[in-house]
């Protein structure tokens, strides 16, 4: 990844990808870029997106993020549905960071037509 690269892994800048999603009303179209642009959040240290982005069932009521904590990587491993025709997905990811790896399968949801995510699964290896 190079410093104008987005974290999530795709080539564009961030400003461009994930960043629009951050900071402006723009709206991930599938689940898979809803996911891209929360490890995208994680990475920045953005709560409020990451609170505006989880379904209202499941969402904290707080969320404190570890500032130490140093993402370096984002793999989609699998998805499940989660297009413009489906109403619900699964995404299925390895997150790396110093030190170790998350690997999650998050079900996303829409919700007055905006993907959200709903909650995950840590799979064995």
């Amino acid at each position: 990844m190079t410093t104008r690269s987005c974290p999530c892994g795709l080539p564009a800048p961030y400003e461009e990808c994930c960043g629009r999603f951050h900071s402006s009303a723009a709206t991930a179209l599938t689940a898979e870029a809803l996911m891209r642009s929360r490890y995208s959040a994680f990475v920045k240290g953005d709560t409020g997106y990451l609170l505006r982005t989880w379904h209202p069932r499941t969402r904290p009521g707080l969320l404190e993020l570890d500032p130490g904590m140093r993402w370096t990587g984002l793999e989609i491993l699998d998805t499940v549905d989660g297009s413009a025709f489906h109403p619900t997905g699964v995404v299925e990811f390895r997150a790396s960071y110093r030190g170790g790896e998350l690997r999650e399968r998050s079900r996303f949801e829409r919700v007055e037509g905006l993907w959200v995510y709903v909650d995950g699964e840590f799979p064995e290896r």
